[in-house]
């Protein structure tokens, strides 16, 4: 179960590069990978946890027999709340325990291999700046969203129609008295729109889509979306808006 383990990550970069991959498999779990992941949960199951490997590959498998583990473990039993809550609440939970996890294994290295006071410091900026595990799952950021794509459709850009997922408008054209300005303005406006799949910022040259239900931004290639194929979307809904869809038992 070493999943692309990154051998002995020595360095702040290779602490930071292993911290990465793990983060991002587990977001692919509780949003693109939402369906696969509840059903692998399954309750009847014994203790069941969610890792997170550098490649990027997640896993729900039974914890580690050795005692003392080889590297901290994730949350223990994930599976047995999942009928017992509303999934929405199951999954930010699983997303909680889950930073929890990634700043565990990120510092157990630090600590293995002696990092100190300066190193640790710039490992957890470096892990700052992204958003966490559970800000991306559960649209923390979601108020910040919709009042940037709310400035963004009243530039002079084409605006998205309210029924129609479009492509994230590009930047308005500059003024030329105020040049400067407009592009301060620009990166205001975008640098904290959040992909609500993977997390990363805003780039104006990538295709991005809407949810028309919750109001989050993704990368089209998170969501296996292209402009084409959005052309034709009446309503776009997100794979955890669709999953939400699924009866549960009263």
């Amino acid at each position: 179960m070493d999943g692309g383990v990154l051998n002995n990550p020595r360095t702040v970069e290779e602490v930071f590069r292993d911290f990465k991959g793990r983060r991002d498999a587990l977001i692919k779990a509780l949003t693109i990978d939402v369906e696969e992941f509840f059903q692998q949960c399954d309750p009847e199951k014994e203790n069941l946890c969610l890792y997170g490997f550098p490649n990027e590959k997640w896993e729900v498998n039974l914890p580690a027999e050795e005692v003392p583990p080889e590297l901290p473990e994730p949350a223990l039993g994930i599976n047995f709340a999942r009928d017992g809550m509303q999934e929405r609440d199951w999954l930010a939970l699983v997303a909680v325990h889950s930073d929890a996890w990634l700043l565990s294994v990120s510092f157990y290295f630090g600590a293995r291999f002696g990092f100190d006071k300066a190193d640790r410091k710039r490992l957890f900026n470096m892990i700052n700046d992204l958003p966490t595990v559970f800000e991306v799952v559960t649209g923390a950021a979601k108020k910040q969203e919709k009042e940037k794509s709310s400035v963004t459709n009243q530039s002079g850009s084409k605006s998205k129609s309210n029924t129609k997922p479009v492509k994230m408008p590009k930047a308005p054209p500059k003024d030329e008295n105020n040049e400067g300005l407009d592009e301060d303005e620009e990166d205001d406006e975008h640098g904290e729109t959040l992909c609500g799949a993977c997390g990363d910022n805003y780039a104006s040259d990538e295709f991005w889509i809407c949810c028309d239900i919750c109001e989050r931004w993704f990368h089209g290639k998170c969501v296996k979306i292209t402009p084409a194929r959005a052309e034709h979307i009446k309503q776009y809904k997100c794979p955890v808006c669709s999953s939400n869809k699924r009866v549960r038992p009263s």
